[in-house]
């Protein structure tokens, strides 16, 4: 009888490991278990030509071509479906599309751009409960021209009151309660201002500014670049790094858990179909920042793929790319790109 338990409960934990695997945490990224359907129409009719399932998200760059040889280059539409877990608080998904796009989050209408345009993104904000969620993104292809990339962020957490829940209603006129945060904090010192970046290297995508002498609610710490650490800050409703060299920590920072950051979810990024060119001889590093390890070295003019970057000011700091099936990032400053650059994600 004892063993006859045991292996009911294993079969248990194994169902639900599996059912988990299938969802993904949706703090930021392109999501993962997508359905993808592709129709030989303008209007998702009929039955689908190709269908494909993709492990790592939305993220295609077809050019004058089309997904699969069933599939023809223009008058194409698509859908793609998937269920995906959040924690609750309010995310900004970005959609950059040519042509035209729809989106669905739990079966609702919540962006409407199913129109024929060059390549332009859209943003929209929306909260959302603790647990999973259905998202649908539609496509459609008419000439030219077929891009899609779809991703989200977490912009703020807390907890979202669902449909039908208990909302408590201020009465007009009384100021909202002050809360006093007294949890570890970073105060800036020894500069006016300081970057707070999407991840915890010098070369990462600038975010905003950091005040001088301002103290601000820290999360984690990351030792990536193994010269300062990096501290994860609350910076209003955004999260971002900030190097410790210019911040004085109110705790001691081995009270700090380590984190990573959404560098590591790249590791393996999809091909864009852009290439990088170098006009000098390039380190690669692991990281976007010189102090990142060395991993290769890449030779003047060897042709390499683009995969991601690194934007600060408009401008772009680091190129993320492939060269002899390893990835890397490279200082964008001495690389000429050949194919469409504004189509590969900023990280």
């Amino acid at each position: 009888m004892p063993n006859r338990r045991s292996t009911l409960i294993l079969a248990v934990l194994i169902a639900l490991m599996g059912a988990l695997t299938s969802l993904v945490l949706g703090q930021s990224g392109l999501g993962a278990g997508w359905t993808a359907q592709y129709f030989n129409n303008a209007d998702l009719s009929g039955s689908a030509a190709y269908t494909e399932t993709l492990p790592s998200g939305i993220n295609f760059n077809w050019g004058t071509g089309s997904p699969n040889v069933l599939v023809q280059p223009d008058n194409f539409s698509a859908r793609f479906t998937s269920v995906q877990l959040f924690t609750p608080g309010t995310y900004e998904f970005v959609i950059a599309s040519d042509d035209g796009v729809r989106v669905y989050i739990d079966n609702v209408l919540v962006l409407d751009r199913f129109v024929g345009r060059v390549l332009t993104t859209d943003r929209f904000q929306q909260s959302l409960t603790a647990g999973s969620h259905s998202i649908t993104v539609e496509y459609v292809e008419y000439v030219d021209q077929a891009a899609l990339q779809f991703q989200w962020f977490l912009i703020s957490t807390g907890t979202v009151t669902p449909p039908g829940g208990v909302v408590v209603v201020t009465p007009f006129g009384t100021p909202p309660p002050t809360a006093v945060y007294t949890g570890p904090s970073a105060t800036v010192v020894g500069v006016r201002g300081l970057a707070l970046r999407t991840g915890p290297y010098l070369g990462a995508s600038y975010i905003t500014a950091l005040i001088g002498q301002q103290s601000y609610p820290v999360l984690a710490r990351n030792r990536d670049e193994g010269v300062y650490n990096w501290y994860l800050l609350q910076v209003g409703e955004r999260r971002g790094w900030a190097s410790g060299r210019y911040l004085q920590l109110n705790v001691d920072i081995n009270s700090l858990p380590l984190q990573g950051s959404v560098f590591d979810e790249f590791a393996n990024p999809p091909e864009l179909g852009v290439v990088a060119i170098p006009r000098a001889v390039m380190n690669m590093r692991a990281r976007p920042s010189t102090r990142s390890p060395q991993i290769a070295s890449i030779p003047w003019g060897a042709p390499t793929s683009l995969v991601g970057r690194t934007v600060q000011a408009g401008i772009d700091q680091w190129y993320q790319v492939r060269y002899n099936d390893q990835v890397g990032w490279i200082a964008a400053p001495w690389v000429t790109v050949r194919g469409e650059r504004f189509n590969v994600p900023v990280r």
